[in-house]
């Protein structure tokens, strides 16, 4: 006899039966894929906090920032959601319709991509 692979009682009815119910089927699926959730959660959650900080810092479509100012709000340089680059090879680093590019090395220009709104 097959046994519930939540909670590991006997099963009775069709021969292909995984569950008991319902509740053992949502929580089995909710735990296999917990990891994966969590993961995309956090990295959302930081893409999301960046997007807020950089927003936070524009004054119409263009602000300047210092790279001090930028980690003590809690920005994390290591995500966004995708890069464009000029035809001088200056890379900008957007989050959403945000984007930063380091104008020097302290200074970052901050920018709102025109033609997304």
């Amino acid at each position: 006899m097959n046994k519930c692979l939540e909670c590991k009682i006997e099963l009775f009815g069709r021969v292909d039966k995984k569950f008991c119910s319902d509740q053992c089927r949502n929580a089995f699926n909710n735990r296999q894929k917990r990891s994966d959730n969590n993961y995309i959660r956090n990295v959302n959650n930081l893409l999301r906090k960046n997007h807020r900080i950089l927003s936070g810092l524009l004054k119409g479509d263009k602000a300047s920032a210092k790279k001090d100012k930028l980690l003590s709000l809690g920005f994390n340089f290591s995500y966004h959601t995708n890069t464009y680059e000029t035809k001088d090879a200056r890379v900008y680093y957007y989050c959403y319709d945000v984007g930063f590019i380091n104008s020097n090395e302290d200074w970052y220009t901050i920018v709102r991509k025109k033609e997304w709104d």
